[in-house]
């Protein structure tokens, strides 16, 4: 796996609410845990832009409520630094769903995605609506 360009502040944790920005009919996700994290007992692990997740669904079509998904993060509110000193920052928590092997679900992103997922997932990249 590609290595992220940037230093990804890490601004969300499990308890987070994130807005699904694909078509696979969930809206809204619950941060639940997350893949590949090492911590500390009793610590919420963090998780940022790049980070895959294990959330549940709480809105979305009636068969997706309820279901235990994999999702990678691709937007968060909390501005982090690429290396040109440029810091980046969105308007909300975003995610998308994917499956085991890294790759969408849905068949559509809304919206933008950082320039970091794009690099590190490019399947996700060329389904988005755009990459900043």
């Amino acid at each position: 796996m590609k290595g992220l360009t940037a230093k990804i502040t890490k601004g969300l944790t499990t308890g987070s609410y994130l807005v699904c920005n694909d078509n696979s009919g969930a809206k809204e996700l619950f941060v639940i845990g997350t893949l590949g994290t090492k911590g500390v007992r009793s610590r919420n692990p963090s998780i940022g832009i790049g980070d895959i997740i294990i959330a549940s669904v709480k809105k979305g079509n009636p068969e997706m409520i309820k279901k235990v998904v994999r999702a990678l993060i691709v937007r968060q509110r909390k501005e982090f630094k690429r290396v040109s000193g440029i810091r980046v920052m969105f308007e909300d928590n975003a995610a998308v769903l994917i499956t085991e092997d890294g790759l969408p679900v849905g068949t559509e992103i809304k919206g933008v995605v950082a320039r970091e997922v794009a690099e590190r997932y490019p399947k996700v990249a060329a389904i988005a609506g755009g990459v900043i």
